[in-house]
């Protein structure tokens, strides 16, 4: 699983003109899934999700987890970070999941989460036509690879 976690003032998503989800101060995760993503894949990224300190404490240090601060989660699903752009200059997104192995393993991801967080995450609609706004405060963004862990 691939994941870019950016710490946000507010973020939301909008399908078809409504808005499906939207947060105050917390974290945008997109993330991304492959065919050889498991349980454990999310079990370890979304605790390490839970647990990165990068809110600020009272003297403006990066000490402080989602956990710490109270803040929410927007989860969106986001097939392209999978792309490929070493021939050419069209995206090859051939290692990114098929669609019926990543929709069980973005639903699972999305209800780990919540549990960590103790508290229910926003998501978007995995394969719908979404728009995403955020006001990245910072900036913060964070990528992360449940493959390359060390």
């Amino acid at each position: 699983m691939r994941a870019v976690i950016q710490r946000v003032s507010r973020a939301s998503v909008t399908i078809d003109g409504a808005v499906k989800s939207s947060i105050g101060n917390g974290l945008l995760v997109l993330v991304g899934c492959e065919n050889a993503d498991n349980d454990e894949d999310i079990q370890w990224l979304s605790k390490k999700i839970v647990s990165l300190r990068i809110f600020d404490d009272e003297n403006g240090v990066m000490n402080r987890s989602i956990l710490d601060v109270d803040g929410e989660i927007l989860v969106v699903s986001q097939f392209t970070l999978w792309a490929s752009y070493k021939k050419g200059n069209r995206p090859s997104y051939l290692r990114a999941g098929s669609h019926e192995v990543t929709v069980p393993l973005y639903k699972k991801f999305c209800a780990a989460l919540s549990q960590c967080l103790g508290k229910q995450v926003g998501t978007g609609e995995f394969g719908a036509y979404m728009k995403v706004e955020l006001l990245n405060d910072g900036p913060v963004t964070i990528c992360m690879d449940t493959k390359n862990k060390e």
